[in-house]
């Protein structure tokens, strides 16, 4: 399905955001974005400098998540996080939708929610988290909608701590919503190869996984 490693590791955004990540973690994960060469390496706020001087010169671009992981809080709150992180150097932002204001139906608070964030943060990739598995298909239709309006470039299946993780359905449903006005990121308990092509074929253009390594030495075992 990939015509090598590289191809595979540049749909990758190897991830360590675990609230309990330390900086050993950290450097271990740097380590492997340099080996593989991925995509980006995805880390919470605290880890964003570090990670960028650690990943100078490698083309592997540093990404921090934004109300992470319930996306509860405020819009101010978001533009303050995820513009530190730009400040810091992340070129790339996973951003979690806010839920109640999906199970509330109100889509314009979303919009704008989302809108302000994007809009102080211009020359980053967006990518907007809307937890597949805690929304209805008419709440993943909304949500999409909204999120598109509102200028992300992705939009991402999971946090990876909400219900569930990512699963085939999801990407057709939302590829059915979007069409190819955005990108999609599917993420949350992609372990395997196996499980990777699956979202691939599906419609995935980025796989987010705390198991980069593990999927590239598989790869590069079945492929020796």
């Amino acid at each position: 399905m990939f015509k090598d490693a590289g191809q595979l590791a540049q749909l990758i955004d190897h991830t360590l955001v675990r609230p309990d990540a330390t900086l050993d973690d950290l450097a271990a994960a740097c380590a492997d974005a340099k080996r593989y060469r991925f995509a980006a390496l995805m880390v919470n706020g605290w880890h964003v400098a570090r990670a960028k001087a650690a990943l100078a010169g490698t083309g592997v671009k540093v990404g921090a998540v934004v109300g992470f992981p319930h996306g509860a809080c405020t819009t101010t709150v978001k533009i303050v996080e995820a513009m530190e992180a730009m400040k810091n150097g992340a070129e790339e932002l996973d951003i979690v939708v806010n839920l109640g204001m999906v199970k509330s139906g109100k889509q314009e608070l979303l919009e704008i929610d989302i809108k302000n964030v994007v809009a102080m943060t211009k020359g980053l990739v967006h990518k907007i988290i809307i937890e597949c598995g805690a929304l209805t298909p008419g709440e993943i239709t909304d949500v999409c909608r909204t999120a598109v309006r509102a200028g992300t470039e992705f939009i991402k299946t999971s946090t990876g701590y909400g219900p569930r993780g990512a699963t085939v359905d999801d990407l057709l449903a939302i590829r059915a919503v979007v069409g190819s006005t955005c990108r999609i990121k599917a993420s949350g308990g992609i372990k395997d190869l196996e499980t990777v092509e699956a979202m691939v074929k599906a419609g995935a253009e980025r796989i987010g996984t705390s198991a980069g390594p593990v999927i590239m030495e598989e790869y590069l075992k079945k492929n020796s």
